[in-house]
């Protein structure tokens, strides 16, 4: 009974433990996202680029190829109205956050985010516009 009693108690302990720690990576991965949303909302491309994963700004070279990218491809993050941020994944190795941007004129987005950690911390590694069942976008 009392063997029984502790292995209840250290599988409580080690959930609780366990959801803690992917709470607060989700925590960070929504602080990267948001932080980088911030720095397009103030045309700030150069602190916006330092969110993105190395691979990434290796791909773009440079924060004015990114901003060019990213206001002809993504307007919904460069100027984003209500963001939302829903589930989060990981799946083949990598962590997908889902994120639902409602645009300056009303339209909703869905977008997942591929994220990677670094020594930096969390980057945004890939960005995939996802269709909105029934949605505006």
């Amino acid at each position: 009974m009392r063997i029984g009693l502790l292995s209840l108690v250290a599988g409580l302990i080690m959930s609780a433990l366990f959801a803690s720690g992917a709470a607060a990576q989700q925590a960070e991965i929504e602080r990267t996202i948001s932080s980088q949303m911030e720095a397009f909302k103030a045309d700030d491309f150069e602190e916006a680029f330092t969110f993105a994963s190395p691979r990434l700004q290796r791909l773009f070279q440079n924060p004015q190829n990114f901003q060019r990218m990213v206001t002809e491809s993504y307007p919904m993050v460069w100027r984003p109205g209500e963001i939302r941020y829903l589930e989060m994944r990981e799946a083949q190795g990598a962590f997908w956050q889902k994120v639902q941007i409602t645009d300056a004129n009303g339209f909703t987005h869905l977008l997942l985010y591929r994220m990677e950690q670094t020594e930096q911390g969390w980057r945004i590694a890939g960005v995939q516009i996802l269709k909105v069942p029934g949605g505006t976008a």
